[in-house]
């Protein structure tokens, strides 16, 4: 399918897509800054930390700056040092990638990929199989029954959560596993992407502790003639756990405030993400009665109505992945911040279920019951062997 005729379809009938593709209209008009997804996770051996940005775009631009930020402290919550991964492009598939001050990476990263110079990482740049998988269209038709029912004027409780009736709320769990009322499709089959695959030695990443908080990021070099006049270092994209700013961020707003709360959102500086926090409450709440309850969102169960969705907003406008760096085994997505006993690295690996794991906690504060009828990817993917993603 042709770039502009798939922007346009998403931009204008699905604005529920993939985990973080083509969210504002600053993406859409450069799809080469537009991070579609963030993975991270550790390798089986426990001595590297892979790291998977991918780009909607399907290419890398040259005023562009693309960008891992590994933060690291002794828990998980509170960091003490950062170390980046900042790679820019030249070519292509021919990028020039700094680790801080300690090692650089620059050539044709393509095929296996490249070690830098003092062998502390490896880093492919080319296309690749995207591995998100998603029913937009079933999301879409959920969120629209919601909207609808809210529209009409369901009412609320003191959290601001909506009561659904069951009938409303059988219809939007029973569109979300549907697509246009047949079974469930995989909008993003077949789909390929710019990925940029960094495994890097955990000893350099984790110097302010073994847990370690990781978000991905796409800045504004200076610009070639030609292109939009943004001033050198603006944030245009930003990512950390999967689904935050897509799910939570204007979701029910018209087509113009929510793209400019995700633009404001994406350029936030690291210091005023906790601003965002009332406004990802507001959004949990309508989630917490799409089946029928509330109260029972992950977090809001021993809270007050007027405090319920506080604590879990906190928590996701803090939006790093988080990473167990002494664990090599991995529990799955959000697994560390729900203290899962078998929650191992954390992280997000390509294969995990993420889009049903984050829906069913926000929903019914589990890790499954609210999913979208799409069970894995059309592609199969490794978490072991690099670059991970499977050829486009």
């Amino acid at each position: 399918m042709p770039l502009r005729r798939f922007v346009l379809l998403l931009c204008c009938a699905l604005r529920a897509q993939a985990s973080d593709h083509l969210d504002t209209a600053a993406v859409i008009a450069d799809p080469a800054s537009d991070i579609g997804d963030l993975y991270a996770w550790m390798a089986p051996d426990g001595k590297r930390l892979n790291l998977v940005m991918t780009i909607v775009g399907k290419t890398f631009s040259d005023h562009v700056s693309y960008a891992f930020h590994i933060d690291s402290g002794l828990s998980r919550g509170k960091t003490t040092d950062t170390v980046t991964v900042e790679c820019v492009f030249h070519s292509a598939w021919v990028p020039e990638c700094a680790l801080a001050d300690i090692d650089r990476a620059r050539g044709d990263a393509g095929g296996d990929g490249i070690d830098s110079e003092h062998a502390h990482f490896r880093v492919f740049a080319g296309m690749r199989d995207d591995p998100f998988y998603n029913n937009v269209r079933g999301t879409r038709a959920a969120l629209n029954v919601a909207a609808e029912a809210m529209r009409n004027g369901v009412a609320r409780d003191a959290g601001g959560c909506p009561h659904f009736d069951a009938a409303t709320s059988a219809r939007i769990l029973d569109e979300w596993r549907h697509t246009d009322g047949r079974p469930a499709e995989n909008f993003l089959a077949g789909w390929s992407t710019a990925a940029l695959v960094v495994s890097v030695d955990t000893g350099v990443v984790n110097r302010g502790g073994a847990m370690l908080a990781v978000w991905a990021t796409t800045t504004v070099r200076p610009a070639p003639p030609g292109h939009p006049p943004l001033e050198a270092g603006t944030s245009i994209d930003r990512m950390g756990r999967a689904l935050t700013a897509q799910a939570l961020i204007g979701t029910f707003d018209s087509r113009e405030v929510s793209d400019a709360r995700k633009s404001a959102y994406n350029r936030a500086p690291q210091d005023t993400w906790e601003a965002f926090a009332p406004e990802l409450a507001a959004t949990l709440a309508i989630y917490d009665g799409f089946d029928g309850k509330c109260g029972n969102q992950w977090l809001s169960a021993k809270q007050p109505p007027l405090s319920r969705y506080q604590p879990l907003a906190l928590l996701l406008a803090d939006d790093r992945l988080w990473i167990d760096s002494r664990a090599a085994k991995c529990g799955g997505f959000l697994s560390l911040e729900r203290h899962a006993k078998s929650a191992g690295c954390g992280g997000r690996t390509p294969n995990d279920d993420a889009v049903d794991v984050f829906r069913s906690l926000l929903v019914m504060g589990r890790v499954s019951g609210v999913d979208d009828g799409v069970v894995a990817d059309d592609r199969s993917h490794s978490a072991s062997t690099f670059p991970f993603l499977a050829p486009p």
